[in-house]
């Protein structure tokens, strides 16, 4: 299959220019569609939005389900009566890059501060709304606000470090926690309410614009999760709860002893005797959210590098089957649909293609990756077909002017200078004009190359563990005249926006 022909941009919600030292979906979220509209851009691509754990990535994340609190808009939970509008003013204003450490500890406390208040005094019809959250998504809000309330009462130590009877789950422990916990955790809860409120309100704000919002979903949990936690069964652990084996990718070129990203390894065997109903309720609440869903890692759904988990590199690992078609077909059947794109870049099978061709999932395309020898040209637009999407560049890559300046090779600057026909124009430019014309149906520029930012604006560095994710753009940088130039571009290019279907009238707070 291929997606109707758009364009749009990458831009997680963190790096908007919000008020308070980290982007949220306050009003920067708004002018920012604000400016994709005038630019003619269907697309708004953001990264997972789970609540962050190790690293401060949205990759790694303490949940499949819960959303991100420091992407909480106070400002907007101030206007509906949450909270003083002097305690905003306690927060950084600078919008320089996110300093995670401190933003948390400023952050949080006023979340639950204002959630407290709104728990206490919170009007009817909005109670009334959060009741109806809370009912509707028991199935995993319950145990996320218990697995976060104990991981803070317990110092943040993993959940299979907790007392024996709460990491195993007991029945007895579970209620007394409850029991014990009541406040809190309906504190946390109305913390989610907020946060899924203002990302419903966000995302119809989109769809009135007929702009669609592009989701991430990693294959891979973590270790350290309320989903591990609450289906250790459904995990390869060991009768101590530990990871058996765990996840990553084999040595090659870039890595002489691969890379051990060590979440623990599904029980595929357990899921499939389920119906895979865990897959289904994660990707049908990604699809609830998001209108498009890019899988990451999707080779792993083939095969995937299985390391024993005492291994401290990935270089004894072994290839081991995934479950294919057989996920995929059930997911057809219970979401009626497969709106996903596969991230398949790097050394991938003939396998991999036939699987993702067979169940007519789109794959991605970099323009970065193909000006190397012939091999790399795969990645150029005069090889790709509608069902590609293409990028100049992900999150995990140098910015276009970074790479073009620092990492790439003489040789691969020739070669795209011969593509190209590279004058003194902005390089940049020409590379995202390449991307727009190609035949794949969907294309999508990182922010950072629109506004042709060098490495200082890079979001990610994969080898490193400190100092990613932390980029933002300034204030004044998306200017009438750049939003002119993108239009102009869609619209020759033929990736206007199709208008879509007006979305439901829905009761929420913005």
């Amino acid at each position: 299959m291929s997606f109707p022909r758009a364009t749009g941009i990458l831009l997680h919600p963190t790096s908007l220019p919000s008020a308070g030292g980290i982007g949220d979906l306050g009003p920067a979220a708004y002018e920012f569609v604000d400016f994709l509209t005038a630019a003619r851009q269907g697309l708004w691509q953001v990264l997972p939005l789970g609540p962050l754990g190790y690293g401060n990535s949205p990759y790694s994340s303490i949940s499949a389900f819960a959303g991100n609190p420091l992407l909480i808009s106070l400002q907007r939970l101030a206007e509906h009566g949450w909270l003083s509008e002097k305690l905003i003013s306690t927060l950084p204003v600078e919008v320089d890059s996110v300093e995670y450490d401190r933003i948390f500890h400023g952050k949080m406390p006023l979340l639950f501060e204002a959630a407290r208040n709104f728990v206490k005094t919170g009007d009817a019809e909005a109670h009334r709304r959060f009741a109806q959250f809370r009912q509707q998504n028991q199935w995993w809000l319950d145990d996320f606000v218990l697995f976060d309330a104990l991981r803070a009462r317990l110092q943040l130590k993993p959940w299979n470090q907790w007392p024996n009877d709460l990491a195993r789950r007991e029945r007895s422990a579970l209620e007394k926690a409850r029991q014990d916990l009541a406040e809190d955790l309906t504190v946390r809860s109305a913390v989610q309410f907020a946060f899924y409120e203002q990302w419903r309100s966000l995302h119809h704000y989109c769809k009135q614009r007929s702009i669609r919002v592009v989701g991430d979903v990693a294959i891979f949990v973590n270790f350290d999760s309320a989903d591990v936690w609450t289906h250790p069964h459904l995990f390869r652990l060991d009768r101590s709860l530990e990871p058996v084996v765990v996840s990553g990718v084999p040595p090659d070129f870039f890595s002489k002893t691969g890379q051990r990203w060590g979440n623990p390894l599904y029980n595929w065997e357990v899921m499939r005797a389920e119906g895979y109903k865990w897959w289904i309720q994660r990707l049908g609440w990604a699809t609830q959210h998001c209108d498009y869903i890019r899988l990451d890692h999707f080779r792993g759904f083939d095969q995937f590098w299985e390391i024993p988990a005492a291994e401290p590199t990935a270089i004894h690992g072994r290839w081991v089957d995934g479950p294919k078609d057989d996920i995929f077909l059930k997911l057809r059947e219970a979401l009626g649909g497969l709106p996903f794109f596969a991230e398949d870049l790097g050394y991938i099978t003939p396998e991999v293609h036939a699987l993702r061709e067979r169940l007519q999932i789109p794959g991605m395309a970099v323009l970065q990756f193909g000006f190397g020898d012939a091999g790399a040209h795969m990645y150029l637009p005069h090889r790709f077909t509608p069902d590609k999407v293409v990028y100049t560049g992900t999150h995990d890559n140098d910015t276009l002017l970074g790479w073009w300046k620092s990492a790439a090779s003489e040789h691969e600057r020739k070669n795209a200078e011969s593509y190209l026909g590279l004058t003194d124009k902005p390089v940049h430019w020409a590379f995202i004009r390449a991307a727009q014309t190609s035949l794949a149906s969907l294309c999508v520029i990182p922010l950072q190359d629109v506004l042709g930012l060098g490495s200082e604006a890079r979001m990610n560095t994969p080898s490193e563990d400190q100092g990613n994710w932390r980029w933002r753009y300034q204030p004044g940088a998306l200017t009438p005249a750049l939003a002119e130039k993108l239009a102009r571009l869609s619209e020759v290019t033929d990736r206007i926006p199709e208008p879509a279907p007006p979305p439901p009238h829905e009761d929420f707070f913005a």
